[in-house]
């Protein structure tokens, strides 16, 4: 995979960079080249980050920085079994619990709603910050919608979380979740109110809870240029119709 002049891998993370310290250098900055890639990549282009976590993984597979990547692409990619199998490796190399939520999400792609549930119910969770917390009720109530729960999954998201008027890194998407679980379920009203608190927490435009707020509005949006180019349709009909009259 072609790697731009640009990209030296000194753009990595300083805790990664201290685990490539393990391999010979010049390895070394081809992984750190190739996972810097993944983190450029994986939002805008997640089949091409995926193609460069490969590489790093075949370069340095014992790093648990690159399998955590490589989890990460393949989660993007919607390749959940290799995500959960990159996943629980770097976990048994760190020991840590960070990546639960995320392994639990891998079994909901999976088809197996009931093993997330457990998840979320393990003692890992206890570990978890705030933010990894979050995540994991988040995580659960999809499960539970997975199963066709949606009673289960409203009452999954209220938690003194949502009903905090501090806005965190998580907000925006708990509040729309919760709302989306109102309006699937009917409650029209109470999901517009969500919808509008997502809004109002998302800073960064992490999700669609404005569109769906105007949606729930009545409000319709028409591309400009497919109107201006009605518009010039409209106007050139008018024009022919005119000079038909003249003839």
């Amino acid at each position: 995979m072609p790697i731009p002049e640009d990209v030296t891998g000194e753009e990595i993370d300083k805790d990664v960079r201290q685990e490539l310290q393990s391999l010979p250098k010049t390895l070394a900055e081809d992984v750190a080249k190739n996972l810097v890639m993944v983190a450029r990549l994986i939002d805008e282009d997640p089949e091409r980050a995926y193609a460069y976590s490969r590489v790093a993984l075949r370069l340095a597979s014992r790093v648990a920085a690159v399998r955590e990547a490589a989890g990460f692409a393949a989660y993007a990619t919607q390749k959940y079994g290799e995500a959960l199998a990159e996943f629980r490796a770097a976990r048994r190399m760190t020991g840590t619990v960070e990546l639960w939520p995320l392994m639990a999400d891998c079994e909901r792609g999976l088809g197996r709603p009931e093993k997330a549930l457990d998840m979320a119910g393990a003692p890992e969770v206890q570990k978890l910050d705030k933010a990894g917390q979050v995540e994991m009720r988040l995580v659960a109530a999809g499960a539970r919608r997975d199963m066709g729960q949606l009673d289960a999954a409203i009452v999954t998201l209220q938690s003194p979380e949502l009903a905090s008027n501090s806005v965190q890194s998580w907000t925006a998407r708990l509040r729309y979740a919760y709302a989306d679980a109102l309006l699937a379920a009917g409650r029209e009203g109470e999901a517009r109110e969500w919808f509008a608190k997502a809004v109002e927490a998302d800073r960064d435009g992490s999700t669609d809870a404005s569109d769906r707020l105007a949606e729930l509005d009545g409000v319709e949006f028409m591309d400009a240029l497919v109107e201006d180019e009605d518009q010039n349709g409209a106007d050139r009909d008018e024009q022919g119709a005119q000079d038909d009259d003249k003839d």
